[in-house]
């Protein structure tokens, strides 16, 4: 298998991200700033030699995607191509819901007020499967099926990139995070959001990922 470097940005700030709204499945559209933020990392990118591109297949990672190509000195070489293995994380009953509030209804039965609390006390994997038992309908995604989801989505990447490939991807802030999580020495405060179009930076080598960079906001 190759050794290959992922670029992992988050999309430009959208509406529901301006109201603090619940964002995994449902989609809102770039807000004016997050498109001008997405410029700024697309400049900040433009000289990168991406090999692929690819973001979810949410509205607003597409957009963010295409300003970031369109922008690079490979845009006339790739195509942004959609992965719904890197979709946001799914929250089921709580999509749409102010923030503060679902997290603290998710939290409360185990004695946590916050998703920072969640993770500080119990981990990231926890806040998935506390929301999917919190959810009236249990229809959120747990954390078995959330990385069911993406692991598959790597093992596609796997597919298609070359030993010292660039792949920018394209993807959302609890994904981020959630990957950070998994597979980096410690280095990170995943307590702390990736921002909007902050760039992680991912290393694959053989089937195994290693985060190297969290969070960097790009100008």
């Amino acid at each position: 298998m190759a050794k290959y470097q992922i670029y992992l940005v988050r999309h430009g700030r959208t509406w529901f991200n301006r109201y603090n709204k619940m964002q995994g499945w449902s989609d809102t559209p770039l807000a004016p700033e997050g498109i001008e933020v997405a410029k700024q990392a697309a400049h900040a990118l433009k000289d990168v030699d991406f090999a692929a591109a690819f973001s979810s297949d949410a509205r607003r990672a597409i957009d963010t995607c295409k300003l970031i190509v369109d922008e690079n000195i490979n845009h006339d070489k790739i195509t942004p191509q959609k992965m719904v293995e890197f979709r946001e994380e799914f929250y089921g009953y709580y999509e749409g819901m102010n923030s503060p509030e679902a997290w603290f209804m998710v939290g409360q039965p185990h004695g946590a007020s916050s998703f920072a609390e969640i993770i500080a006390k119990y981990g990231m994997d926890a806040t998935k499967d506390f929301m999917k038992e919190a959810d009236p309908f249990h229809e959120a995604e747990n954390a078995e099926e959330y990385w069911n989801r993406v692991d598959k989505g790597f093992e596609k990447l796997d597919q298609i990139a070359k030993d010292g490939d660039k792949i920018l991807l394209v993807s959302h802030g609890t994904t981020i995070r959630s990957i950070t999580d998994r597979y980096n020495d410690g280095s990170f405060d995943v307590t702390v959001s990736p921002r909007n179009s902050s760039l992680t930076m991912l290393t694959r080598d053989n089937g195994e990922n290693h985060v190297t960079s969290y969070n960097q906001m790009l100008k």
